[in-house]
């Protein structure tokens, strides 16, 4: 049973938050928290595996049309419950305190905390390109040997890393004013540099004779991608079926890194309580965000495309597509550039990540399922101690050199999660058709069914291809069932005891 939306933990009323984020500044989170490392560099292992350049931009076409759709069904939710934690509230309501428990659980374990990390290493590894002789993973500042697979120590990619993540905290626990100001500034200096990206890629350096390579076929190889056989590398999860299946497989499965390129648009939600008139401004920072954000990435694909033959593009070293490009304009000077605009990008998008992700566990904490010191803000009206815990947190993951692997496992776990929350839209309309909804989504029930439908195919494809990873994913939230359970029972022996 959903708890009452009318309980005072629900309705926000008396917190202590305070509405600071305007259209503009819930905007830029969006788009922020978006725009990572991903768009610089995912590009070649999309076209490894779909082996053509109309397949390399339909992949980034689905990825757009499901994020900005998933957008809006979460404009609906967000319209309808404004509340600190977002995504945690929505399935707390819809289906019942577990649901949202396994979300946070999983945000806190890996999906916040893990993309932090991650991206403040991908910082720290371009801050490198800059600094080759100080920083790199090499670079040990003391190091103990390793336990299987991590490394025991400290090296200065590590202490970069830490830095960050120590840094953009303690400013966000100033205050949402600061680290909205940082997160409006960084989000309109990294558009500027992929606008500067594009504008290169596609008017002053387009090569026509690369060009007429990529493009002079481009649908005779999206439908050779189709029909016949060897235009991707996934034979063997693919073996025994159509080529039409094959090539489904290998375009959602392709998707895993442009999904994550595109991931975390939700995070706005979690700063609801703290947004001025959510009910128009959160569905229209999502829909604001989200559409932008697409059009940016497919118009980088474009640039990509109009200066580098598609085997240059899938097979840049090191898959850094976006240095390789600037590196054939400018040479060494192109890459420092390139470096430079990905420093932004990430010093912004982890800003993002920490501001809002903090929001998560004061709601977990002010419903009882978390650390209970986490459910009071601080003098500058912030959850600092919910802050700190994720900081510290992704401290760690920064040392455990697991980070990528945790994020490839909680992809299939997250998409779980955005399959029962638009779920949720059908559950609440049917169970609490009172329910004030501000916003409606577009075209429904068939916007978020079709959302619904391609999500499940894409975790069902990466359940077949990446079995291990997304197995992995599925085993940590349900090991937050009997934590579930087990903390709840504290929680009331405590207040028993009380």
């Amino acid at each position: 049973m959903a708890t009452n939306s009318a309980s005072p933990s629900a309705t926000g009323t008396a917190t202590g938050e305070v509405k600071t984020l305007g259209l503009t500044s819930a905007t830029t989170i969006v788009m922020g928290i978006m725009i990572g490392s991903g768009i610089f560099v995912v590009s070649p292992q999309i076209a490894r595996q779909v082996g053509s350049p109309a397949l390399l931009m339909l992949v980034w076409v689905i990825t757009g049309l499901m994020t900005m759709a998933g957008a809006l069904c979460y404009g609906e939710l967000a319209a309808a419950m404004p509340l600190a934690g977002g995504q945690y509230v929505y399935l707390r309501e819809a289906y019942s305190p577990l649901f949202g428990f396994l979300y946070g659980w999983t945000s806190f374990l890996v999906i916040q905390t893990g993309t932090i990390a991650a991206v403040c290493v991908a910082f720290a590894k371009y801050l490198g390109v800059i600094y080759p002789n100080a920083i790199s993973e090499q670079h040990w500042l003391f190091h103990w040997g390793h336990l299987g697979s991590v490394q025991l120590g400290l090296n200065t990619e590590e202490l970069v890393a830490i830095t960050i993540i120590l840094f953009l905290t303690w400013l966000n626990s100033r205050g949402l004013k600061a680290g909205a100001l940082v997160q409006n500034v960084f989000t309109f200096a990294k558009i500027l540099a992929l606008l500067g990206l594009i504008l290169l890629g596609v008017v002053v350096a387009r090569n026509p004779g690369v060009v007429a390579a990529n493009f002079a076929r481009f649908w005779h190889d999206f439908f050779a991608g189709i029909f016949s056989r060897g235009n991707y590398n996934l034979s063997g999860a693919a073996g025994g079926k159509t080529v039409a299946t094959a090539t489904i497989v290998a375009v959602f499965a392709a998707m895993v890194g442009s999904l994550f390129s595109s991931d975390s648009w939700n995070n706005v939600t979690f700063t609801a309580g703290e947004t001025k008139n959510p009910q128009r401004n959160l569905p229209l920072s999502l829909a604001l965000g989200t559409g932008i954000v697409t059009v940016i990435y497919l118009l980088a694909n474009l640039a990509y495309l109009s200066v580098l033959p598609f085997s240059g593009i899938a097979h840049a070293p090191e898959d850094r597509v976006a240095s390789a490009m600037l590196g054939v304009l400018y040479g060494h000077a192109g890459a420092v550039l390139i470096a430079l605009a990905i420093l932004i990008s990430t010093f912004g998008c982890t800003n993002g990540l920490i501001l809002a992700g903090a929001r998560v566990y004061y709601a977990m904490a002010k419903d009882n399922v978390f650390f209970s010191g986490v459910a009071h803000l601080n003098k500058n009206h912030v959850p600092g101690r919910g802050l700190w815990f994720q900081g510290l947190w992704a401290c760690l993951l920064c040392l455990s050199g697991t980070y990528t692997d945790l994020l490839n496992y909680v992809m299939f776990a997250e998409f779980l999660f955005y399959i029962l929350t638009i779920t949720g839209l059908f559950v609440l309309r049917r169970q609490r058709p009172e329910m004030e909804r501000p916003y409606k989504v577009l075209a429904y029930p068939w916007l978020p069914a079709l959302y619904i439908a391609s999500a499940i195919l894409f975790d069902v494809v990466v359940l077949w291809v990446f079995p291990g990873y997304s197995g992995s994913g599925l085993l940590l939230v349900l090991v937050g069932v009997p934590v579930f359970f087990v903390w709840r029972k504290m929680t009331r022996g405590a207040a028993a005891g009380a």
